[in-house]
């Protein structure tokens, strides 16, 4: 609202009556309604805030999957040692089998060279 400023023209009855105007328009709390304006309030976020919480939304999620992924990685490296003590068992019984089965082998020959002496 524009005022209109003349100098001598503005008398004490009318300065009193505009700010009675004015203040007339301004809303005050009353005891009642100090509830009511409470409850109709909210705030809005501003666009910062709107792209701070989204990236604190995503932050969390990416969180989230990392501590999954470095689980699903410790487990599978538990697996790859037992695949590998499984390896080195198997191994060592293949080695084993082996070696019977030359001293196997070795004895039947002596036995058949035994025989053929006699």
């Amino acid at each position: 609202m524009n005022r209109l400023a003349v100098g001598s023209t503005m008398t004490p009855e009318y300065i009193e009556w505009w700010g009675r105007r004015i203040n007339d328009n301004i809303a005050r709390p009353n005891q009642g309604d100090s509830q009511l304006t409470g409850k109709h309030l909210r705030v809005v976020p501003s666009d910062l805030e709107i792209i701070r919480q989204n990236f604190e939304k995503r932050n969390s999620e990416l969180e989230k999957m990392i501590e999954q992924m470095e689980e699903e990685k410790m487990n599978l490296r538990l697996d790859m040692d037992v695949q590998k003590l499984k390896t080195e068992k198997l191994r060592k019984g293949k080695n084993k089998a082996e070696e019977d089965l030359d001293k196997i082998q070795e004895e039947n020959i002596k036995a058949d060279r035994w025989e053929r002496k006699f």
